[in-house]
């Protein structure tokens, strides 16, 4: 193939399918892969607790930097949910959210 301008469009061209046909047969090896586990956490983030986790807690508020906001979640068990309050009331904003949400119950 001459090296003009329309040679080089086909080779593109070409290399394009490539990678399509490389993409779809990954994605078809892929197709029969389990689906990844759930990346919640079983316990407790709290240090040596090894309780269940029972409930999250999302706090999301104002970058000390002012580069933006920040969300922090912890997977708590409840008795640690029960001391769990505000912690960054200093970056407290228009959209700034506390909350404190059950997990779903673990199917069995």
């Amino acid at each position: 193939m001459p090296d003009t301008k329309e040679g080089r469009e086909e080779q593109a061209r070409h290399e394009t399918k490539r990678q399509q046909r490389r993409d779809i047969d990954q994605a078809r090896e892929r197709g029969d892969e389990a689906e990844p586990p759930d990346e919640r956490p079983l316990t407790c983030h709290r240090r040596g607790c090894n309780e269940p986790a029972t409930f999250v807690v999302i706090e999301r508020y104002q970058e000390e930097t002012g580069h933006g906001a920040v969300t922090a979640e912890a997977y708590l068990c409840r008795a640690h949910t029960d001391e769990e309050s505000p912690t960054n009331l200093d970056g407290v904003y228009d959209d700034y959210v506390f909350l404190v949400e059950p997990l779903p119950e673990p199917e069995t």
